[in-house]
């Protein structure tokens, strides 16, 4: 059965393995990558794959031994710093080489978060696709909402919501988990922390901002602009013979031809601006894509994690993009409005 709110969790884990990987990588580039466990002629060394392993383990024994939310988001987290650490070696167990600086390592990393956020992001849509729960679904969302309850308590709103779920029901498991709804203590609502409200205030400002004419102008020349002279680029070492010399040379015509598609896709996009400017942003939003889940990975193959700040500024230009297409269409939600509700005051 699924969890309404499991993109939730996903999203946490991923983020935090990102953010688990970028560390380490700096502060070990810092540190003259230090080896744990003895240094030179020493056969002993502790690599923090073993530490990541351990942390996963930890986190599968969380989410098996309590109950609650609270539990699965713990254990997101525990979970994604111990598979940063964990896929931050793999390049160890796919060459013979010197396997943590092999350079496809980079690219085999990245492509493993970025399919752990395209499964956050098809989750979410699965769910913006549902028209409504079942009977089941239901009861079993509202069983989760009173498991939640007894553990912590439930605000005004959260018992509403859950009692919503289950309000129309005429069968006996649905009217025992409405008594013990109703019977579960009550919390007041927590106040929002002031780093919400700020965060809250200048995530309204940056979307303003985003939609603005001279800020999609500048994100669409900048898309056009880096997809055209990547194009060039590779094109010119392709033609010109400098490819073959190159250390990843297929990593290089992979990029080539993905930035040649990206440049007409962003291409197309501009000249349908004028006409339809949806569809235009459309297109934008491909090209960006195509770069991100096709052309990154072998970037990375390429220059290891320099090419963190390209796909940040690609980031970045898809935020812009993306801004202005919801801001053109009425949002669906995620889940029926009881769930909903309760998922964002839990």
């Amino acid at each position: 059965m699924r969890a309404a709110d499991a993109a939730t969790y996903v999203n946490v884990f991923a983020l935090t393995g990102i953010a688990t990987v970028l560390v380490t990588r700096a502060f070990l580039a810092q540190a003259g990558y230090p080896k744990l466990g003895g240094g030179g002629d020493s056969s002993l060394h502790i690599a923090h794959m073993l530490w990541g392993g351990l942390l996963m383990m930890a986190a599968i024994l969380l989410t098996l031994g309590f109950l609650g939310r609270g539990a699965r988001l713990t254990g997101a987290f525990v979970g994604g710093i111990g598979f940063g650490l964990f896929i931050d070696e793999v390049g160890k167990q796919i060459t013979d080489e010197p396997g943590y600086f092999y350079r496809p390592a980079a690219g085999v990393i990245y492509v493993s978060f970025a399919l752990l956020l395209l499964l956050t992001h098809l989750i979410r849509r699965r769910a913006a696709q549902s028209t409504g729960l079942d009977a089941r679904q239901r009861s079993v969302n509202a069983a989760d909402l009173a498991l939640a309850g007894v553990a912590d308590g439930l605000t005004a709103e959260q018992r509403r919501a859950a009692l919503r779920l289950v309000e129309d029901s005429d069968r006996e498991l649905d009217a025992a988990l409405a008594r013990l709804i109703a019977a579960v203590p009550e919390r007041p609502p927590a106040a929002p922390a002031w780093w919400r409200r700020w965060a809250s205030g200048v995530g309204r400002a940056l979307r303003r901002l985003a939609r603005t004419r001279i800020v999609l102008a500048l994100a669409v020349f900048c898309l056009l602009t880096e997809a055209l002279l990547f194009s060039v680029w590779m094109s010119v070492d392709l033609f010109g013979g400098q490819l073959a010399r190159e250390p990843q040379p297929g990593a290089h015509l992979a990029v080539a031809l993905t930035e040649v598609v990206s440049a007409v896709l962003g291409l197309i996009g501009l000249m349908r601006l004028r006409g339809d400017r949806a569809t235009a942003f459309r297109f934008f939003r491909a090209a960006l894509l195509a770069d991100m889940f096709i052309g990154q990975i072998f970037k990375f193959t390429m220059d290891q994690f320099a090419a963190v700040v390209e796909l940040g500024v690609d980031l970045t230009l898809l935020w812009v993009i993306s801004a202005s297409l919801t801001a053109r269409r009425t949002p669906a939600p995620a889940y029926p409005a009881p769930v909903a509700a309760a998922a964002r005051a839990a």
